[in-house]
């Protein structure tokens, strides 16, 4: 029973990673139709931020100040990630809507020379970041059944994350505004809503997710430029298969494959566990194309 549970947890730690790479991608993908291949850059950066706050809190401030670098982090990735993007959207992304195919091309190639920027500021090499006292151990259960803090973290994280996007997006102005531009973008329009701002905001706060992301990124293992591409894959699956701008169905889609990701694993090993969810996900999109949730609308042809 303990072996049992231990990995039933280990497949939700992995959803909660997966949801966290993916609810800024529903936004931006989801929600704006944009395929933005640059989303894993954006993961990276709120990486590197963690890399950041924890080198100046070693040289600038006392050791006993050192537990509090990883909270103020957060932030920092957030606004650093929303930075980015939203010049991104209104420098690039806002001439490409409506061009699935060029945005996906300009988006890669910005990816790459973000990917570059990060080698000359950082190194190619992979850099650790090391967690707060408070995050390390676990909570022990049992003598066989230990909880580790940091995956524990990463949890609650991902559910904060997700009760905040839900908030703003159904009890906020600006989120009923952009999903009044996402569902009707010419009556949202005719209405006198700024529908650039809308966009530059909706795309910004998806950027500002990943790089919440990658900051808890950094509580899994070393980062390195290429820490998104890892990761880039997994992001669009989760949306694809939860439904295009649902966040129910990002959550469905996350906690879906990080179970069965995990179970497969267990039973057989990493690379043929893989490849069985990969052919899973084919065989469930060619039954129902649209995903676990799908939009409900009225069209006139």
């Amino acid at each position: 029973m303990a072996l049992l549970l231990l990995q039933l947890f280990n497949g939700i730690s992995l959803s909660s990673i997966l949801l966290l790479i993916g609810l800024g991608l529903a936004i931006t993908f989801g929600l704006m139709n944009v395929i933005n291949m640059a989303h894993g850059e954006f993961i990276m950066i709120g990486a590197y931020m963690a890399y950041t706050i924890q080198q100046l809190f070693q040289k600038l401030l006392p050791a006993s100040a050192f537990g509090w670098y990883f909270i103020l982090s957060l932030g920092a990735a957030f606004a650093a990630a929303f930075a980015v993007g939203w010049l991104l959207e209104i420098t690039l992304i806002r001439h490409l809507y409506g061009r699935p195919l060029d945005s996906l091309l300009a988006t890669w190639g910005v990816s790459l020379v973000l990917q570059q920027l990060a080698r000359q500021l950082f190194g190619a090499p992979n850099v650790a970041v090391k967690a707060p006292e408070w995050l390390e151990g676990g909570l022990v259960l049992s003598a066989d059944l230990i909880l580790p803090y940091k995956r524990l973290f990463i949890l609650a994280l991902a559910l904060v994350c997700l009760a905040v996007i839900y908030f703003y997006q159904y009890h906020t102005r600006g989120g009923r505004r952009m999903q009044a531009v996402m569902q009707n973008r010419p009556m949202a329009s005719s209405l006198g809503i700024s529908t650039r701002r809308v966009d530059a905001q909706a795309f910004a706060f998806g950027s500002g997710m990943a790089g919440i992301a990658g900051c808890a990124l950094t509580l899994v293992g070393p980062i390195g430029p290429t820490i998104g591409t890892y990761y880039i894959v997994d992001a669009f699956m989760v949306v694809v298969l939860g439904g295009i701008g649902k966040l129910i169905g990002t959550v469905a889609g996350a906690l879906g494959i990080g179970v069965l990701n995990t179970a497969f694993e267990y039973t057989t090993s990493a690379t043929l566990g893989k490849v069985i969810v990969f052919s899973l996900i084919i065989a469930f999109l060619q039954w129902r194309p649209s995903g676990f949730v799908s939009w409900k609308a009225r069209a006139l042809d």
